[in-house]
Parts: C-alpha cells; structure tokens; sequence
C-alpha cells in the first residue's frame, strides 16, 4: 500500500485533496441540470434509458443510506439526498414524456426532413401518399392561386427560417466554458471555506471511522448499481446508433464529479497520534481510509470509465450529422428551384398577358 508522502509537502496534499473535493461537490451540484433541461427543451426523454434512471436512483438511495451507517461528512449526505431528488425528477420526466413504462424504446430517431412525408432521401415509398408532398410543400409555400381570392393581400411570401443548430466547434466552445466555470465555482468554494474550517482532525487514533458492516454492505450495492446503471444506456445508444436526445454535458459534469472525487480520496493527508509519525504508522492510517472508502472508490472509478465508453458513442453516431443537415438543406434548394421552374408564380392575370 503506498502512503501519501509526508513533510513540506502536506500541505501541497492537503490543497490538492480540498479543491478536488469541492470541485467534485460543485459538480455533482449541477450535473442533473443539463438534461433535465434537455429534455424539457425537447418535451422528450426517448434518448434517456429510464433502467438507467431507476438503477441511479437506487444506487443514490444506498448512498445515503450508506453514508449515515459509515459516518461520512454531513455535506456528503446532503449532496446524497439532492441526488436522489434529482434522479426523482428525470425519472418523473421520462414516465411523462414516455408513459408510465420500464422499458426503453430502441426505435431510432425520425430522420430531420423538409416535410414529414419523405423518407431520409426525400424520396416517396410505399408509406408517403402520392400526392402528400407535393400538396404539402406547395401548402407551406403558398401558391399563385391563391392570389384569384379577393381576401388574400398580395404580400410576398416571406420564407420559415428555422431555428440555427449549432456547429461542433460552438458546441465544444460551450461545453469548455461550463466546465471550466464549475471548476472555478469549486476552487473558489474551497479558498473561500478554508476560513471556516479545519482539515487536520483532532481526535486520536482509537476514534478514526471504522469499518461498519452496514455501510459497508450499502456501500458496495451502491458501487454496483452505479456500474451497472450505465450498461442500459450504452444498450440504448447502440441499438438507436444515435445519441440524440442526451446531453454530453450531463456525463462530462459527471466524469468530472468521479475524477476528482477519486483524487479527493488519494490525496488524503494522514495524521499520527503523536507529532511525528513512527515508521509505517502514516501507511497504515492511509491505508484504513482507502478501505474504507473503498467502495465507493470503486464505483466512482467504474462509472468514470463507462461514461468515456458513452463519449466514444457521442462521437462515432454523431459524426454524421452535420453532413446529413447540408444535405437536406440542399436537397430542399433544389427542390424548390425545380419545383418554381415548372410552376409560374405570379397571379392568373399577369400569366395571361405573357407569352408562352
């Protein structure tokens, strides 16, 4: 077992333990946030695995309850409970928007088209009407037949501009920008709150935390359930071959929260019963602490490297889709180009002056 290195440097060990703690709380603060916006900004949940949701729920409600049998931090317990309250309302979300259901639909997500009759190659097939696009494009459009009524005004049509989507370097602009705030919002929570207390503890030896059976026990169901509440939604993912509907800031404030969680622990800075610590004491006291903390060590590092597998999916079903939107803007070009060259657009009574 290797033991945290001692001397001057404690109190390198010591900052370093404090920011990555509070980082990791200013994290896990906001980390709900993204998607339960996501989903509202969508009114839809079809991207979210509600097996994912309830196995985080259950995870988080055995982290509570761990952390009162082991006697962790009260600031610990709080930020447990606030998980559970928000892992209630994506679960509450994803029962609205989906039904009340425990199953996940792998259906893929409807292509994005110029009108909702064609198929993803703006091609008619044996479900499109034979005359639905047409009536419907030339509906969105407008038509100089529509001139012949005396209650029609003669304004000019003024074309729907749809809303811009935003490109991938804007998108890792933005997402650099939040991350990076939350990382100050936790250095400057840890400088502000080194006024108000104390890391080195003063209590001896004999009164460190010991093994509860109980936490313990809650503690590894916990780690469990946390590993295996990403498996559905990388499941989901790879049966849609889409990521849409998940916001990637949702596990980068995620994998941001394990990391330096993780870090938080290591950096543990141990303390002796006496001034000087006596040969292979410090390593026994670190030692006790990662066995302890050892659960949930384990599912923070579990989780940390499931959610870079769902980053992997971010990138490898997502790499499309920027050509796939050129291509629909300019297949709806060329459609309204071919479909004014074959149609005249002015009222009747100008077309009958004209010549053929």
């Amino acid at each position: 077992m290797m033991a945290p290195p001692t001397g001057p440097l404690n109190l390198d060990v010591e900052a370093i333990s404090g920011i990555c703690g509070s980082i990791s709380i200013a994290s896990w603060v906001v980390v709900f946030s993204p998607q339960i916006i996501e989903n509202f900004r969508r009114s839809s949940a079809d991207g979210l695995s509600v097996q994912f949701i309830i196995a985080w729920l259950l995870g988080d409600v055995f982290n509570v309850l761990g952390a009162v049998f082991q006697g962790v931090l009260p600031t610990m317990l709080i930020l447990a409970i606030y998980y559970t309250i928000a892992d209630i309302v994506l679960l509450g979300q994803c029962f609205y928007y989906k039904g009340f259901t425990w199953k996940d639909d792998a259906a893929p997500p409807a292509p994005k088209l110029s009108n909702g009759h064609a198929n993803a190659t703006g091609v008619p097939n044996e479900r499109t009407g034979l005359l639905a696009d047409y009536f419907s494009e030339r509906g969105r459009r407008g038509s100089g037949w529509s001139h012949l009524s005396p209650v029609v005004p003669m304004t000019p049509e003024q074309p729907a501009t749809p809303t811009p989507t935003p490109t991938k370097r804007q998108a890792f602009l933005w997402n650099s920008v939040a991350v990076l705030m939350v990382c100050a919002a936790g250095v400057i929570g840890w400088f502000l709150s080194r006024g108000y207390s104390s890391r080195k503890p003063t209590t001896p030896i004999g009164d460190f935390p010991t093994l509860d059976l109980w936490g313990q026990i809650f503690g590894w169901l916990c780690a469990a359930l946390y590993l295996g509440s990403r498996l559905p939604q990388l499941l989901l993912n790879f049966r849609r071959k889409s990521t849409e509907g998940i916001s990637i800031l949702f596990f980068l404030f995620a994998c941001l929260g394990n990391l330096t969680y993780v870090l938080s622990i290591f950096a543990y800075e141990p303390v002796c019963h006496e001034t000087k610590c006596q040969p292979g004491e410090a390593g026994r006291i670190y030692g006790k602490y990662i066995l302890v903390n050892a659960s949930w060590l384990a599912g923070s590092l579990g989780t940390l490297f499931l959610d870079l597998s769902i980053f992997a999916q971010f990138f490898i079903y997502d790499q499309g889709q920027p050509d796939a939107d050129r291509n629909e803007a300019t297949y709806d070009d060329e459609s309204t180009a071919d479909d004014n060259s074959l149609w005249d657009q002015r009222p009747l009574l100008e077309r009958a002056g004209s010549g053929p």
